[in-house]
Protein backbone atom coordinates (compact mmCIF):
# COMPACT_ATOMS: atom_id res chain seq x y z
CA UNK A 1 0.00 0.00 0.00
CA UNK A 2 1.45 3.57 -0.92
CA UNK A 3 1.33 5.94 1.83
CA UNK A 4 1.70 9.65 1.34
CA UNK A 5 2.31 11.77 4.42
CA UNK A 6 -0.28 14.24 5.68
CA UNK A 7 -0.78 17.86 5.64
CA UNK A 8 -0.40 19.75 8.74
CA UNK A 9 -2.17 23.11 6.09
CA UNK A 10 -3.07 23.08 2.94
CA UNK A 11 -5.71 21.46 0.08
CA UNK A 12 -6.36 17.73 -1.47
CA UNK A 13 -8.52 18.11 -4.46
CA UNK A 14 -9.92 14.31 -4.10
CA UNK A 15 -12.35 12.66 -6.84
CA UNK A 16 -10.44 13.62 -9.93
CA UNK A 17 -11.54 11.39 -12.99
CA UNK A 18 -8.42 9.12 -13.14
CA UNK A 19 -5.87 10.25 -15.77
CA UNK A 20 -6.72 13.82 -15.50
CA UNK A 21 -4.91 15.10 -12.45
CA UNK A 22 -1.84 16.40 -14.91
CA UNK A 23 -4.16 18.93 -16.60
CA UNK A 24 -5.00 20.62 -13.73
CA UNK A 25 -1.65 20.28 -12.40
CA UNK A 26 -0.83 22.47 -15.28
CA UNK A 27 -4.41 24.77 -15.76
CA UNK A 28 -3.68 25.65 -12.15
CA UNK A 29 -0.52 26.63 -12.70
CA UNK A 30 0.70 24.30 -9.84
CA UNK A 31 4.39 23.96 -11.60
CA UNK A 32 5.28 27.38 -11.07
CA UNK A 33 4.72 27.49 -7.26
CA UNK A 34 7.13 26.73 -4.57
CA UNK A 35 4.94 24.66 -1.90
CA UNK A 36 4.67 20.54 -2.26
CA UNK A 37 2.42 19.36 -4.24
CA UNK A 38 1.53 15.38 -4.89
CA UNK A 39 -0.09 13.81 -7.46
CA UNK A 40 -1.75 10.55 -6.59
CA UNK A 41 -2.93 8.52 -9.76
CA UNK A 42 -5.37 5.74 -9.99
CA UNK A 43 -6.04 5.42 -6.28
CA UNK A 44 -8.61 3.02 -5.78
CA UNK A 45 -11.81 4.43 -5.21
CA UNK A 46 -15.59 2.88 -3.99
CA UNK A 47 -17.35 5.53 -5.69
CA UNK A 48 -15.42 5.65 -8.98
CA UNK A 49 -13.58 2.77 -9.26
CA UNK A 50 -10.19 4.45 -10.04
CA UNK A 51 -9.21 8.17 -9.12
CA UNK A 52 -6.69 10.54 -8.81
CA UNK A 53 -5.90 13.15 -6.31
CA UNK A 54 -3.89 15.89 -5.64
CA UNK A 55 -2.40 17.58 -2.07
CA UNK A 56 -1.26 21.07 -1.95
CA UNK A 57 -0.13 22.41 0.72
CA UNK A 58 -0.40 25.95 1.15
CA UNK A 59 -3.72 28.22 1.70
CA UNK A 60 -6.44 27.80 -0.83
CA UNK A 61 -5.63 31.05 -2.53
CA UNK A 62 -3.22 29.35 -4.51
CA UNK A 63 -5.86 27.65 -6.52
CA UNK A 64 -8.71 28.78 -8.83
CA UNK A 65 -11.86 27.10 -8.15
CA UNK A 66 -13.44 28.61 -11.43
CA UNK A 67 -10.86 26.88 -13.27
CA UNK A 68 -10.73 23.75 -11.07
CA UNK A 69 -14.53 23.57 -12.03
CA UNK A 70 -14.27 23.88 -15.58
CA UNK A 71 -12.29 20.92 -15.86
CA UNK A 72 -14.22 18.90 -13.61
CA UNK A 73 -16.96 19.83 -11.60
CA UNK A 74 -17.19 16.72 -9.31
CA UNK A 75 -13.68 17.30 -7.55
CA UNK A 76 -14.19 17.65 -4.17
CA UNK A 77 -12.01 20.25 -2.23
CA UNK A 78 -10.65 19.28 1.33
CA UNK A 79 -9.43 22.42 3.53
CA UNK A 80 -6.77 20.81 5.66
CA UNK A 81 -5.81 22.71 8.83
CA UNK A 82 -3.45 20.66 11.83
CA UNK A 83 -3.89 17.86 9.93
CA UNK A 84 -7.61 17.54 10.46
CA UNK A 85 -10.00 18.43 7.44
CA UNK A 86 -12.10 21.56 8.56
CA UNK A 87 -14.00 22.13 5.20
CA UNK A 88 -14.79 20.22 2.78
CA UNK A 89 -16.51 22.39 -0.44
CA UNK A 90 -17.61 20.90 -4.09
CA UNK A 91 -17.39 23.08 -7.51
CA UNK A 92 -19.45 23.28 -9.82
CA UNK A 93 -19.46 24.80 -13.66
CA UNK A 94 -18.53 28.40 -13.65
CA UNK A 95 -20.33 30.67 -15.42
CA UNK A 96 -17.39 32.65 -16.90
CA UNK A 97 -13.89 31.17 -17.76
CA UNK A 98 -11.05 33.32 -18.77
CA UNK A 99 -8.09 32.20 -20.90
CA UNK A 100 -8.42 28.31 -20.14
CA UNK A 101 -9.60 27.28 -23.58
CA UNK A 102 -8.79 29.69 -26.40
CA UNK A 103 -11.42 30.50 -29.30
CA UNK A 104 -10.80 28.16 -32.01
CA UNK A 105 -12.65 30.57 -34.65
CA UNK A 106 -10.72 32.09 -37.11
CA UNK A 107 -12.41 34.98 -37.43
CA UNK A 108 -12.60 36.01 -33.91
CA UNK A 109 -11.30 39.46 -32.81
CA UNK A 110 -9.00 37.12 -30.40
CA UNK A 111 -7.32 35.41 -33.59
CA UNK A 112 -6.25 39.01 -34.69
CA UNK A 113 -5.76 40.85 -31.18
CA UNK A 114 -3.67 38.61 -28.90
CA UNK A 115 -3.72 40.95 -25.94
CA UNK A 116 -7.64 40.39 -25.45
CA UNK A 117 -8.53 37.66 -23.07
CA UNK A 118 -10.27 34.11 -24.02
CA UNK A 119 -13.57 34.78 -22.04
CA UNK A 120 -16.02 32.29 -22.57
CA UNK A 121 -19.26 32.25 -20.79
CA UNK A 122 -21.77 28.89 -20.00
CA UNK A 123 -24.54 29.05 -21.98
CA UNK A 124 -26.07 25.65 -21.20
CA UNK A 125 -25.39 24.35 -18.17
CA UNK A 126 -27.17 20.45 -19.16
CA UNK A 127 -25.24 20.45 -22.48
CA UNK A 128 -21.64 21.57 -20.19
CA UNK A 129 -21.56 23.91 -23.37
CA UNK A 130 -19.11 27.35 -23.29
CA UNK A 131 -19.44 30.18 -26.10
CA UNK A 132 -17.43 32.92 -27.25
CA UNK A 133 -18.13 35.69 -25.52
CA UNK A 134 -16.72 37.86 -28.94
CA UNK A 135 -18.00 35.51 -31.84
CA UNK A 136 -20.48 33.16 -29.78
CA UNK A 137 -18.32 30.57 -30.91
CA UNK A 138 -19.79 27.12 -29.45
CA UNK A 139 -17.21 25.06 -27.33
CA UNK A 140 -18.90 21.28 -25.31
CA UNK A 141 -16.98 20.07 -22.17
CA UNK A 142 -18.67 16.60 -23.91
CA UNK A 143 -16.21 16.90 -26.87
CA UNK A 144 -13.08 17.61 -25.26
Amino acid sequence: MLNISGLKEGIVLDHIEAGRSLDIYYHLGLDKLECQVAIIKNARSNKMGRKDIIKIEGGLDTIDLDVLGYIDHNITVNIIRDNEIVEKRTVKLPKKIVNVIQCKNPRCITSIEQELPHVFYLSDEETETYRCKYCEEKYSLRNR
